[in-house]
């Protein structure tokens, strides 16, 4: 697996919008504060064509457009770390236009971002075995202060710390509107991990690959479903799966699980690490967050932990997809420790 290098004091922090642009607030007064920050930090800036763009479907503008946006960053090695202006919805039809053979042979370059960004910090590792950051978008950076697991997203692509801890509080409703885009998260609600397959602690190890599951199931049985060689490459160390959902609800959450279980992906699986789904608490059916998952991987006999510091329901945990990493969980608390090779 191949790491990019830390970003140092004066490297170049480029921007771009393969996904969602930040055209609309609270979206652009985030994107310009956080600029503005990282400016204010040392770094220099190189901001894509597409990042205040809306004129796309689902994507900040057409598909090729921000294929070429992505392709001139990753493919010509013009950064040290690319951060996404945003998730969006549509980032899959934006695949065909991205170079991922040259991106493949040149220098690796950090992409950081979530959501439908997926489609970028999964295929990374999986088609160009360069490891990627699954972290906040560039927005989350504008806040006025900065919540711990921005500065662990930040600590980790510098070089600063290769251990990132969970969080005590989460946000269920957010106080970040148009007349005040830059409000921290609002951190009411008391994180509690659900173990299965183990009991109230857990430890494992292996290589970190994953992200949200309402991309992660589109990819399966495409041309760049390369899962089962990824698989075949890395069956020594294991795999830890980290996957969370956005628009699924508990039915959906299931039928995407049955489906990367079908198509193989789960195998040499050490352990799996869900985020809290942002239909947190919702039923359907009697099935709920919790059987929506345990129903289809209890199966594979490896701890999962459940409603971790990952995904829509801030705050999330930095995740190195692609990296070796050591999970370490007791009761409400848990440690990623990133080895990287």
């Amino acid at each position: 697996m191949k790491i990019p290098e830390f970003v140092k004091e004066g490297s170049v922090i480029g921007f771009a919008a393969p996904s969602f642009g930040c055209n609309i607030e609270p979206y652009k007064s985030g994107f310009e504060s956080a600029v503005k920050r990282f400016e204010s930090m040392g770094y220099k800036i190189i901001i894509g064509p597409n990042c205040y763009e809306g004129s796309g479907v689902g994507i900040s503008n057409t598909p090729d457009k921000c294929g070429s946006e992505l392709n001139s960053f990753m493919a010509e090695k013009k950064v040290d770390i690319l951060i996404s202006c945003g998730g969006g919805e549509l980032m899959c039809e934006v695949l065909d236009y991205v170079d991922f053979d040259k991106i493949a042979k040149t220098k690796p370059t950090w992409y950081m971002g979530f959501s439908d960004n997926t489609n970028m910090t999964f295929l990374l590792p999986v088609l160009c075995d360069i490891a990627a950051i699954y972290a906040p978008c560039a927005p989350a950076f504008g806040m006025r202060d900065w919540h711990k697991s921005l500065q662990d997203a930040y600590d980790i692509f510098t070089g600063k710390t290769d251990t990132v801890h969970g969080y005590n509080m989460w946000e269920k409703e957010s106080l970040k509107t148009e007349e005040n885009p830059l409000e921290p998260y609002n951190v009411t609600e008391k994180k509690t991990i659900k173990y299965y397959n183990c009991d109230n602690n857990a430890k494992f190890s292996g290589r970190l690959i994953g992200g949200c599951l309402d991309c992660l199931n589109m990819l399966v049985g495409t041309k760049f479903d390369k899962v089962k060689e990824f698989n075949e490459k890395y069956k020594n160390d294991g795999l830890i799966w980290f996957m969370e959902s956005c628009d699924l609800n508990t039915m959906g959450i299931r039928r995407a699980l049955w489906q990367l279980k079908e198509a193989g992906w789960f195998k040499y699986v050490k352990g799996f690490m869900i985020g809290r789904p942002l239909c947190f608490g919702e039923e359907l059916l009697g099935l709920d967050q919790y059987n929506a998952v345990t129903g289809i991987l209890k199966e594979f006999d490896v701890p999962i932990l459940m409603d971790i510091d990952l995904g829509h329901l801030p705050p999330m945990m930095p995740m190195v997809s692609g990296s070796m990493a050591e999970v370490t969980a007791a009761g409400n608390n848990i440690s990623i420790k990133y080895k990287h090779y």
